[in-house]
Order: C-alpha cells, then sequence, then structure tokens
C-alpha cells in the first residue's frame, strides 16, 4: 500500500506526518506541487515481457500523458533482486540530484521509494503497483528501490535522452530510513 512520511529534514526519527490514505497522500504532495494518481496497472503481463510489450499494454495512459504535458520520449525501467549491478544502481540513485525536467513514473509492478528534499522536510513516498508520480523538474530528492529490488515502471521524457541528473553533493539520504 503506497505510503507517505514526512520529516523535518535534519529530524529523521521524527515524523511530522504519515498516511496510507491515497487522498491525503496527493493532497500533501500537491502543496509542494508533486502529481500524485492512482491509476489501474491492471493489464495481464507475463512475468517476462519485454519493454515493448509493457508500452504496447499501456498506451492509452502514455496518450494521455502525452497529450496533457507534451513528453517526447518515454521507456521502462525494470529491476529484479537478481540484476547483477543492483547495488551499484541503489548507490547512484540513492544520492540526492535533480533533473532539468519533471521526473514521472507510473508503477507497473513492484514497489520504490522516492524521498523528496523541500523547504526543509524531506517526503518520504512509498510508490507501488498502480501509483503515478511527477515530481517537478529541479527538485531535490532521491530514490530507494531496497536492497533486493522488484520494480517496473514506465518512465516519461521531455527531454529524448531520458534520465539526466545532476547531483547536489548533500549525503542528506544517508540519514533517512530505507527501503528494507
Amino acid at each position: 500500500m503506497s505510503a507517505l512520511t514526512v520529516f523535518a529534514d535534519n529530524q529523521p526519527d521524527q515524523p511530522l506526518f504519515s498516511s496510507r490514505d491515497g487522498d491525503e497522500i496527493a493532497s500533501e504532495l500537491a502543496a509542494i506541487g508533486v502529481n500524485f494518481r492512482r491509476w489501474q496497472a491492471d493489464r495481464e503481463l507475463a512475468a517476462d515481457a519485454d519493454n515493448d510489450t509493457i508500452l504496447a499494454a499501456y498506451q492509452a495512459e502514455i496518450d494521455r500523458l502525452v497529450a496533457e504535458r507534451g513528453y517526447q520520449s518515454w521507456d521502462v525501467v525494470s529491476m529484479q533482486p537478481d540484476h547483477p549491478d543492483r547495488a551499484v544502481f541503489r548507490d547512484k540513485f540513492l544520492s540526492e540530484h535533480t533533473h532539468g525536467e519533471d521526473e514521472v513514473r507510473f508503477f507497473v509492478e513492484g514497489a520504490g521509494l522516492f524521498c523528496l528534499h523541500v523547504d526543509g522536510k524531506v517526503y518520504q513516498v512509498l510508490c507501488e503497483k498502480n501509483d503515478l508520480i511527477s515530481v517537478p523538474a529541479n527538485t531535490r530528492h532521491w530514490f530507494d528501490m531496497g536492497p533486493a529490488p522488484r520494480f517496473t515502471a514506465i518512465r516519461l521524457f521531455n527531454n529524448p535522452e531520458g534520465w539526466i541528473a545532476q547531483f547536489t553533493g548533500d549525503a542528506i539520504a544517508n540519514g533517512f530510513p530505507k527501503l528494507d
């Protein structure tokens, strides 16, 4: 189940707010410019479905987002517990960074933890199957996929080159709860 926990950025052990209610999560995140919605990841896909099959299954939803926001490219990111580079990717994504465009993810399977560092607070958003999140451009954040990741998400971009991060050098992520 999706969840939101909010902390002061200097008190990672004392939550200020916590909810598993989708409407409350959407409302709290909307206040900082983050779009959070529940969609239905209800297509029957084989466990070994390739990226083209996944994209084709959700083409109507992709088209809707392209019409709303003008995205130019999209792809699928998938990570499983047996991925040989899972630790390398986890370390990379756990470093606080920003993007010059919105970071948009629709979770088709599994879960991941987006941590948003905004106005002296950290918003930890546990995204699971059926969640669509759009983190505004230039928002400081990190992503935790856990030590044994299991997720598939459709990513949408304004930049046809895809995922490009600017790392902040801030080690804040080290002090906050992880997805374990």
